[in-house]
């Protein structure tokens, strides 16, 4: 199986375990920049070269060797799950891919017969019941996750700790798992630990928020979204990621861990 959605920088300084929707467009170019001293121009995601990937053939083998005999600084990124899902609804249900379409072509369409999900245009500004879409979104999304139908669930919201866990099974092991919500001082720990070949100061990195301005804002806190149905759906999806990750599943609108990762229960956990 090998690592699915590892990249590595092309001096094998450092291994990262791509976890969609956590910041990993910046934590790409940051990765670029540590190789290169410039940003690749577009979205990281494209970059086909500079950067290692387990999805380009040549790199496989190089990362492979790389993760198994530890060299370089093996590390991921996770984010608040309620956060997380309502992101990857504004971004790819809500909004535009930067293609100028909507997200898996008829997507859309079918979760709007199906699931009765409104999401509205750029033509009308994107008006529409946020909360009520949102909330048919996450039972399709809780759909995908439990009984993968009507379709496997999607990279972007399936839950942190299946992306993370393929690392492990396959025989990697994570030097640091650190917070979006701390992002700054996790992301310069790992660069800090690590033998680059450019030294690179988190605070002077721009964000790179690939999706930003291409769909419509969230209007409401993010408690509103979540009535009891919708939490208990979201405790069904991603109890394990509340729990490993120690965010707060009580209070949604708290974004912040509530304590720090503990590795070895990580390894322990999700290593079976």
């Amino acid at each position: 199986m090998g690592f699915p959605g590892v990249w590595m920088t092309e001096n094998e300084s450092l291994v990262y375990r791509v976890v969609p929707k956590c910041a990993c467009s910046t934590i790409g170019q940051i990765m670029y920049f540590s190789d290169h001293n410039r940003y690749f121009e577009g979205d990281i995601h494209d970059a086909s070269e500079g950067l290692h990937k387990w999805g380009i053939d040549s790199s496989q083998k190089v990362i492979e060797d790389a993760v198994l005999s530890r060299r370089g600084v093996s590390f991921t990124c996770v984010r608040n799950p309620y956060s997380r899902i309502l992101s990857s609804f504004f971004d790819k249900i809500a909004g535009i891919q930067r293609n100028g379409r909507r997200y898996r072509g008829n997507l859309v369409p079918q979760l709007t017969q199906r699931y009765g999900i409104e999401v509205g245009s750029p033509e009308d500004n994107f008006d529409f019941d946020q909360i009520r879409s949102f909330r048919r979104f996450l039972l399709f999304a809780r759909d995908t996750i439990r009984w993968r139908r009507p379709m496997e669930p999607d990279i972007h919201w399936s839950a942190m700790s299946g992306h993370i866990s393929t690392f492990i099974a396959n025989g990697g092991h994570y030097d640091q798992i650190f917070f979006t919500e701390k992002f700054n001082e996790g992301m310069q720990n790992v660069l800090d630990s690590a033998d680059t070949q450019v030294k690179v100061d988190v605070e002077a990195v721009p964000r790179f928020n690939e999706s930003e301005g291409h769909g419509p804002k969230r209007a409401h806190k993010v408690s509103d979204y979540f009535d009891d149905l919708s939490r208990h759906l979201v405790w069904e999806a991603y109890k394990k990621d509340f729990q490993l990750f120690h965010y707060d599943f009580d209070d949604p609108d708290n974004k912040m861990p509530t304590g720090e990762v503990d590795l070895e229960e990580v390894h322990a956990k999700l290593g079976r």
